[in-house]
């Protein structure tokens, strides 16, 4: 593997027929994480590629006993979803987000989603956490305000999600990020519910996100090293980080 570059690898050969993209890596409350996780498990996407570089942590996963790389694709030709169960070194930002857009751009897709979260310091006072949008152009705004979206009016997002609203707009692409009120610094399961829910206006995929908040305290438990691997954002692997638990459930 090139030192410094990005691979994308297809394990599978799909036929893309212009797809949504959702995508969903650790950030602010995981919320990004947590609901493409859920997406995938309850739609049975299939893994149909991977991304790896030297540019992210040596890990791998273990799910039921087989190892698997951390930071997957899964999906059919209609819906496309990444998906990382790994912290994005701040290092690894601006080539991942080129590499992806690359390879949107290449399978011809009509929307590019991305879900993370939004700092809310008064989260425990919020029974459903609100979802704002953020569009790229012209056209991805309009296609928010169609789906009577709130859009972010005044703010700032930064990071990766930040990056790949910047490069899809280089390469024409529409794109789009979702950002729930989240817990700063915890997990919040809440917050994903709330952005699958509005993920369906632009997929209407029929998930139920009951069981997501059923099963909210053994999530926020699971991710809680992701969490903190998240926050520390740091290239380099924490001791002890091999006996994490990956933020996956199936």
């Amino acid at each position: 593997m090139e030192e410094g570059v990005i691979t994308i690898a297809e394990e599978e050969v799909v036929v893309h027929k212009n797809p949504i993209v959702i995508e969903g890596l650790p950030d602010v409350g995981l919320v990004g994480t947590i609901a493409a996780s859920y997406i995938v498990e309850k739609m049975g996407y299939k893994e149909i590629g991977y991304v790896e570089s030297d540019l992210f942590p040596p890990v791998m996963v273990i799910h039921e006993g087989k190892l698997e790389n951390p930071f997957k694709i899964y999906g059919n030709e209609g819906v496309v979803v990444v998906l990382s169960e790994v912290a994005i070194p701040p290092n690894a930002v601006y080539p991942l987000a080129g590499a992806l857009a690359d390879w949107f751009n290449g399978i011809d897709a009509k929307l590019v989603i991305s879900i993370t979260g939004l700092p809310a310091e008064n989260r425990m006072d919020i029974e459903k956490p609100e979802v704002f949008a953020v569009g790229n152009n012209e056209e991805a705004i309009k296609k928010l305000k169609d789906k009577q979206m709130e859009l972010m009016e005044e703010g700032f997002i930064a990071g990766h999600y930040a990056m790949m609203l910047r490069e899809c707009y280089k390469r024409n692409l529409n794109a789009i990020s979702l950002l729930a009120q989240c817990f700063p610094v915890y997990p919040d399961p809440g917050a994903a519910a709330s952005t699958i829910e509005s993920l369906e206006k632009f997929v209407p995929l029929g998930i139920d996100v009951g069981e997501l908040m059923e099963k909210a305290e053994e999530i926020k438990l699971k991710a809680r090293d992701l969490m903190r691997q998240t926050a520390l954002s740091a290239p380099e692997m924490q001791k002890g980080v091999e006996q994490d638990m990956p933020i996956m459930y199936r």
